[in-house]
């Protein structure tokens, strides 16, 4: 009998959003303490992500990196959360490619230059662009939520999973949500779903 799929990785890292999607998707799961240095770099786990960076999975023969991908196999393939139609799965889809280049690199640009850096490291003009350039995408968020709970409609999604495990940084870190409560309001509905809340008390605590 298979064992349990196990995660590779820390809860303050990128493996969290993989701990959402396990813990969303009911799937039986190991946390493998893998830190970002030692952990990383060792041999052992450079045969399973040879780009020596956490968060990796495997699940029997299956062995795959890059958290939000590793999001979108846990969700396709565990649970109940995956579209039923083809142009839903495009959305996901969609949503997935949009975080990975629209949110991720310009939320962090804003959160290294404020608050994951030493202070005397960071650069508060390239903080200021960043959360600029997040504000940009942000008013597209905002748009697309306007008289819906989430992203494919009235129910949550992978697609809102994606998102939110993503901007969770933006969200818990302070950054100003006000000038767009369609965001606010969602991310609060997703990162305060019981399963999120899980994958978060690991985080939080750590």
């Amino acid at each position: 009998m298979p064992g349990p799929v196990k995660i590779y990785g820390i809860p303050r890292s990128r493996a969290f959003r993989c701990l959402m999607a396990a813990e969303e998707a009911r799937v039986e799961y190991e946390l493998v303490p893998t830190d970002f240095t030692e952990g990383a770099k060792s041999a052992a786990f450079r045969a399973i992500n040879p780009n020596a960076k956490i968060p990796a999975l495997v699940d029997g023969d299956t062995v795959l990196f890059e958290s939000l991908a590793i999001n979108l196999y846990l969700l396709r393939k565990y649970g109940d959360l995956w579209p039923r139609t083809i142009e839903d799965e495009g959305r996901v889809f969609q949503w997935t490619l949009w975080t990975a280049t629209e949110i991720e690199p310009v939320q962090m640009q804003w959160a290294y230059n404020t608050f994951v850096r030493p202070a005397d490291q960071r650069d508060p003009a390239l903080a200021a662009a960043g959360a600029e350039k997040l504000k940009a995408a942000l008013v597209v968020l905002e748009t697309c939520l306007a008289g819906r709970d989430h992203l494919l409609g009235a129910a949550y999604s992978v697609a809102d999973l994606q998102l939110s495990c993503v901007l969770y940084t933006a969200w818990f870190n302070g950054f100003d949500l006000a000038p767009f409560p369609q965001v606010k309001a969602w991310l609060d509905r997703c990162l305060n779903r019981p399963a999120a809340l899980r994958a978060r008390n690991m985080r939080e605590a750590a």
